[in-house]
């Protein structure tokens, strides 16, 4: 069997669509390293909308890169009630709450037609050992995760409801923004539904508020396509609790 050829050049293309950009790129890995992560990546995992990653329980084995689509992740709470705990775009990654206990904690589930970069973590964990810069990156990905839940218990538990869509919408804003595109004119993913689960509020309360922020002048809805009208509105609605900063959705 030939050994797979990695082109460097189609490695940091790819890179730059999606979150390996954060592993390597910016890092300065020159092209052996560059190489040798291009050669445990697999680049060929698609889900239908509605398709499981994987389950909760499941044994850790890989982590992923959103390259284009969406996933959501959510759990079962004590009360059977179903808790979204994110939304991941591209660009981001998926599968790290598993590290800790080689386990997935949540149920992953493409919100729309996906594809994913695959890392198996065994090789992961290998390189980033041989590669300090790599193990650097890949604590500073796991200290942001554990940040971003620490703002989520906040934003479920401090924030009114109005306060925590706004928080929503401006943390989609960025994310949007970060991968080159229009910060203020996008496509929600997911429904309503899953947004209220994710905040916490009943359906009706997010549908409200969309009326409510529209009315308004903040926002301007059409189905599940949102044009934000009055960023530093919808920043001071946002930033009434946290002083402008966000929680990532």
């Amino acid at each position: 069997m030939k050994a797979k050829i990695i082109d460097i050049k189609d490695v940091k293309v790819a890179c730059q669509e999606c979150s390996l950009r954060e592993l390597c790129l910016p890092l300065g890995l020159d092209d052996v390293d560059l190489g040798t992560l291009g050669n445990i990546i697999k680049r060929t995992r698609k889900l239908k909308k509605g398709e499981f990653l994987y389950r909760v329980g499941d044994n850790l084995t890989s982590l992923y890169a959103v390259s284009k689509g969406s996933i959501k992740t959510c759990e079962l709470s004590a009360g059977g009630q179903i808790q979204i705990t994110g939304f991941h775009l591209a660009g981001e990654l998926v599968g790290v709450d598993g590290i800790s206990t080689e386990r997935y904690h949540c149920d992953a589930v493409a919100l729309e037609p996906t594809e994913l970069c695959e890392l198996p973590f065994s090789d992961l964990e290998e390189m980033s050992r041989q590669i300090p810069s790599l193990q650097h990156q890949m604590f500073r990905l796991l200290s942001r995760e554990i940040v971003q839940d620490g703002e989520l218990l906040l934003m479920v538990g401090k924030m009114n409801a109005e306060e925590r869509l706004a928080t929503c919408l401006i943390s989609f804003s960025e994310r949007y923004a970060r991968l080159g595109l229009s910060g203020t004119q996008f496509r929600l993913s997911m429904s309503r539904q899953d947004l209220g689960d994710y905040l916490g509020l009943a359906l009706e309360t997010v549908s409200r508020l969309f009326s409510r922020f529209q009315d308004d002048g903040l926002l301007h809805i059409e189905g599940r396509n949102v044009e934000i009208t009055n960023i530093a509105g919808i920043r001071a609605v946002a930033g009434q609790a946290n002083g402008g900063k966000t929680a990532r959705a």
